[in-house]
C-alpha cells in the first residue's frame, strides 16, 4: 500500500518496483497479477473490460462471451455507464444481462458512472444504473468526465454510507482534463480515479499517478491502446527482440504491459467485444512485467513509428 508516503519517495520506489517486476516478483507465469485498492486492501486483477463503444453494439450472445472469457482469465471489473451517455449505448443493460446470464456476479466488480447536471437528475440515473445492472450493490461509481462533481458526490458519499455502492471516484477521458482531475485528487476524499495513459499519453506519470499513489486512490486506466492509433503507427513493425522473455507475442501485449508496470495503476480497462482479444488482454497481465529499461526503449519505438 502506497498511502501516506511522500510523491518523492513513490518516484523512487517506481524504479525498484519496475525492476522486480522484470524479475517476476509482480507475477507470475500462471497467475493474473492484483493490486490492492489502497484505500482497502481489497485486490483486484490488473486487467479488466471496458464496454465504450464497441461493446454495446454486440448482440447478447457476444457481450456474454466478452464477460466469461474475461473471468474465465482471471479477470473480475467491468467499467461501464448508462446508456444516456452516447458512448455507451447499450453497454451498461448489456453488462448487466451478460453477468447475470452466465450466473456471474458474485465473480465481477462492477464500475459505471453518473454523469448529470442536477442532483435530481444524477439521483434518477443511479436508480436506473441498478436496474440495468440488476444488483442492489455496485462496486464502484464515478462521477463520469467531472460533470457536477460535487453536487455528483456528495449523492454518491450518502449512498455509500447506506452500503449502496462500496466505492466513489471521478472520471476522465480526455487528455485536457487531467488537471481538473489532479486538482479533485488535491482536495477531495476519493477511492478510485479513472484517467487515459498510454505509451503515447504519458503526462499522467508527471503528476496524476504519483498524486494518487500519494493519495491512496486506485487508478483505473481507459484508452490504454490510445483508441486504437498506437497498433496503427506501429503497424508490421517487428517486436523488440525481448518481447517473448516477457510472454508477448503482439503490440497490444507490449502496449498493455507498458501501462500495467507503472505501480500506481490498480486496473487497465480496454475496451472489446472480441472474447479472443479479452483473453488476449488477460494474457499481458501474467508473466513478467517491463523493466525500466524496456520501457524506455518501448517510448523510443513509438516516438519514431
Amino acid at each position: 500500500m502506497v498511502h501516506g508516503l511522500s510523491r518523492k519517495s513513490f518516484l523512487a520506489g517506481c524504479g525498484a518496483t519496475l525492476a522486480w517486476a522484470g524479475r517476476g516478483v509482480l507475477a507470475s507465469d500462471a497467475t493474473v497479477l492484483r493490486r490492492p485498492i489502497p484505500k482497502s486492501g481489497e485486490m483486484l486483477p490488473v486487467m479488466g473490460l471496458g464496454t465504450a463503444v464497441v461493446f454495446g453494439s454486440a448482440p447478447p450472445e457476444a457481450q456474454r462471451a466478452v464477460v466469461k472469457a474475461l473471468v474465465d482469465n482471471g479477470g473480475s471489473l467491468i467499467d461501464t455507464a448508462p446508456t444516456s451517455s452516447p458512448a455507451y449505448a447499450g453497454a451498461e443493460p448489456g453488462t448487466g444481462q451478460a453477468v447475470t446470464d452466465l450466473g456471474l456476479r458474485k465473480r465481477c466488480f462492477f464500475a459505471t458512472k453518473v454523469g448529470a447536471r442536477s442532483k435530481e437528475e444524477g439521483e434518477a440515473l443511479i436508480a436506473a444504473s441498478f436496474k440495468a445492472l440488476q444488483t442492489d450493490v455496485i462496486d464502484l461509481l464515478q462521477v463520469h468526465n467531472l460533470m457536477d462533481t460535487a453536487t455528483q458526490l456528495a449523492t454518491l458519499r450518502d449512498l455509500k454510507a447506506k452500503g449502496r455502492i462500496r466505492y466513489v471516484g471521478v472520471t476522465h477521458s480526455q487528455a485536457d482534463g487531467q488537471e481538473a482531475l489532479a486538482e479533485w485528487l488535491a482536495k477531495e476524499p476519493l477511492d478510485f480515479v479513472q484517467l487515459n495513459y498510454a505509451l503515447d499519453v504519458r503526462g499522467p506519470e508527471q503528476r496524476l499517478l504519483p498524486l494518487a499513489a500519494e493519495k491512496g486512490v486506485a487508478v483505473l486506466v481507459n484508452l490504454p491502446l490510445g483508441r486504437g492509433r498506437l497498433l496503427r503507427n506501429l503497424g508490421d513493425k517487428p517486436l523488440p527482440g525481448w518481447a517473448k522473455d516477457v510472454g508477448a507475442t503482439s503490440w497490444a501485449a507490449l502496449l498493455l504491459k507498458y501501462v500495467i508496470a507503472h505501480p500506481a495503476v490498480t486496473v487497465a480497462i480496454p475496451g472489446t467485444k472480441n472474447p479472443q482479444h479479452m483473453a488476449e488482454n488477460l494474457h499481458a497481465a501474467r508473466g513478467p512485467l517491463l523493466t525500466q529499461a524496456q520501457r524506455q526503449e518501448l517510448i523510443g519505438i513509438v516516438e519514431k513509428a
